[in-house]
């Protein structure tokens, strides 16, 4: 289980949350939903170690773990996809996996692994990482990501700026990451496709958290309130 309890984070002295709380189970998909500026980002890199909190606030499977280094927390088993992919822009596709294979734990994710489910990556390997469209990057960030195999995967808007057929793309490997046993964080400011891709959800405004439930039974108007504050 990892455990987010009474999170507060700050950049100097500009107050980014307040108090969050938040629960992800194994094998779980969660989304996250908000406004820009609602602080879900935050609250990701928060989990990861890139913004320091106390040790209390994270726990991961009910020992404390916040404020750790990045590193530490891959090693064990979170893992982050970053908001507008950040791949290493001198390196080709195939360098850009090798150096998650190189950082991460050992696991079941592997090279073979991940081209049996993304095989359009196959033929992508020795081209610069800037030299692909949006969604190929993405497939990329997020096949860097599992190649450190993580328990929990953490995604940061993953469709912005995607073409609707590449959003499906990624759907469609966060569909096998999903069935593979992997827990997913899903921060999404498409409020729909969040809900119809997750068991749980939680709506976050101004650095807190203000509606959760489960997608199933969600309320789309309800949510939408929450999401934009009126």
């Amino acid at each position: 289980m990892l455990s987010i309890e009474n999170l507060s984070a700050q950049y100097g002295m500009f107050q980014a949350l307040f108090s969050v709380n938040l629960e992800v189970g194994p094998g779980e998909v969660v989304a996250l939903v908000g406004a820009n500026g609602a602080g879900k980002s935050t609250l990701l890199r928060s989990i990861v170690g890139s913004v320091k909190v106390p040790a209390v606030a994270v726990r991961l499977g009910g020992k404390a773990v916040g404020g750790r280094s990045e590193t530490e927390q891959l090693l064990d088993g979170i893992a982050l996809v970053p908001e507008g992919r950040r791949l290493f822009a001198s390196l080709s596709v195939e360098e850009n996996l090798l150096v998650s294979l190189r950082n991460g734990r050992p696991g079941p994710w592997t090279m073979v692994r991940l081209l049996d489910h993304v095989p359009v990556l196959a033929g992508l390997m020795s081209r610069p990482s800037t030299s692909l469209s949006g969604g190929q990057q993405q497939l990329v960030a997020i096949g860097r990501a599992l190649l450190s195999n993580p328990s929990y995967l953490l995604c940061d808007e993953v469709s912005l700026g995607l073409s609707p057929m590449a959003v499906d793309v990624v759907y469609g490997l966060l569909d096998s990451v999903k069935r593979e046993g992997t827990a997913v964080v899903l921060v999404e400011q498409n409020v729909r496709r969040a809900l119809a891709s997750s068991s749980r959800y939680y709506c976050m405004q101004k650095g807190r958290v203000v509606l959760e439930g489960k997608s199933s039974s969600a309320d789309y108007a309800r949510v939408s309130t929450a999401y934009f504050g009126v």
